[in-house]
């Protein structure tokens, strides 16, 4: 498998986790933590089952994989979310040292972009768009059954 092939795989994971989250009626963002070929930490929004504006995927994902490896640095580890990550979870994403964040949707009004694209500890790659179209579909599906 390429790294595209490889991107999709783990990222449909990841709009698992959101379709659990949609199930939930919780803003549909999925991430998973993999090390290796191994997921080692997942999550989705709780943010309003949890009553906790930092429930986020990504928080959730990340407090899983730390856990799991008992350690708190992710440096090895790619982080696959649905959604580009706010600023709030960039800075965990940055303080965790992740190797490597790949989102699917851009966030042009929440995400960390808008703020500032050097949030990320320096040695971070970043890969984004892949299943754009899927991670969007699912976010305006979601927001289209509010108004209804």
């Amino acid at each position: 498998m390429d790294q595209r092939q490889i991107d999709e795989k783990f990222m449909r994971l990841a709009l698992n986790e959101a379709r659990k989250a949609f199930d939930m009626q919780e803003v549909p963002i999925g991430a998973v933590v993999v090390s290796g070929d191994a997921v080692i930490g997942r999550g989705h929004n709780l943010v309003e089952t949890l009553s906790d504006p930092t429930a986020h995927a990504e928080m959730q994902a990340l407090t899983a994989a730390a856990s799991t490896l008992g350690g708190k640095y992710l440096p090895k580890c790619t982080l696959y979310v649905t959604v580009e990550p706010c600023i709030m979870c960039a800075g965990a994403i940055a303080w965790a040292q992740v190797g490597r964040v790949v989102w699917g949707a851009d966030d042009p009004k929440r995400g960390f972009r808008r703020y500032s694209e050097r949030v990320f500890h320096p040695k971070t790659e970043v890969a984004s768009g892949v299943l754009a179209g899927e991670c969007e579909a699912l976010m305006t599906s979601f927001f289209a059954s509010l108004r209804n």
